[in-house]
């Protein structure tokens, strides 16, 4: 009985860390970061999207920060129709997802 409710609060607080080690940041702190030379341009880092997906529309593009790496969340959708989400570290620009939405 004590394994069960040791087990139960075990995941309730790994999917609580989950979601408390991704932050979305604000324009403001982006923009500090850029300034330091944290993380590339926005700009820059959307055309690598567009590229892959070309003819693609973006529909959304967030700066967030897990596990102390930041990460450029870039959902597109395709001429297929297909939303596609991508996500690209934000200080090298090298992609670290592509999946279908």
């Amino acid at each position: 009985m004590k394994v069960c409710s040791f087990s139960r609060m075990a995941l309730v607080l790994l999917a609580f860390c989950s979601v408390v080690m991704a932050r979305d940041l604000d324009q403001d702190e982006a923009l500090r970061l850029r300034q330091q030379g944290v993380i590339l341009p926005l700009e820059q880092l959307l055309k690598q999207a567009l590229d892959r997906y070309p003819g693609s529309k973006l529909l959304e593009a967030e700066l967030e920060e897990k596990h102390d790496v930041y990460i450029y969340e870039v959902e597109l959708l395709t001429t297929e129709g297909v939303v596609r989400e991508l996500d690209l570290d934000a200080a090298t620009g090298q992609l670290l997802k592509d999946k279908e939405d």
